[in-house]
């Protein structure tokens, strides 16, 4: 099942990064189970992100690296602002696996 067909223009309008998640917070007022994260993007800055990946404990996110869409607009998510979108595929189950790059990837690096 694949989604309406894009030229490569409409995809380098989307800007991803590298990113680490350094505070996961309880997010009790989400309508769905959620988690704050803030991320570090190395010098690009942190941002803060809401995130249905409750399929993880917040400690083991905590440190964890991730790849973020971080030129969309904000998102008011039950009164916490949403700056950027973490990325995961779901497994046969249904739950997010995060995706993520190798250890040598810079901190804030954009995805090519």
């Amino acid at each position: 099942m694949s989604k309406t067909e894009i030229v490569y223009d409409d995809f380098a309008r989307v800007e991803m990064r590298l990113g680490r998640i350094v505070e996961a917070l309880e997010f009790p007022k989400a309508r769905n189970p959620s988690y704050k994260l803030c991320v570090d993007f190395g010098d690009f800055g942190t941002r803060w992100s809401s995130a249905q990946i409750t399929n993880y404990a917040r400690e083991e996110l905590v440190g964890r690296r991730v790849v973020c869409v971080v030129n969309m607009p904000p998102r008011n998510i039950a009164g916490f602002l949403s700056e950027v979108l973490i990325l995961g595929v779901p497994n046969a189950a249904g739950a997010i696996i995060l995706l993520t790059a190798a250890d040598d990837a810079e901190l804030g690096g954009e995805v090519a």
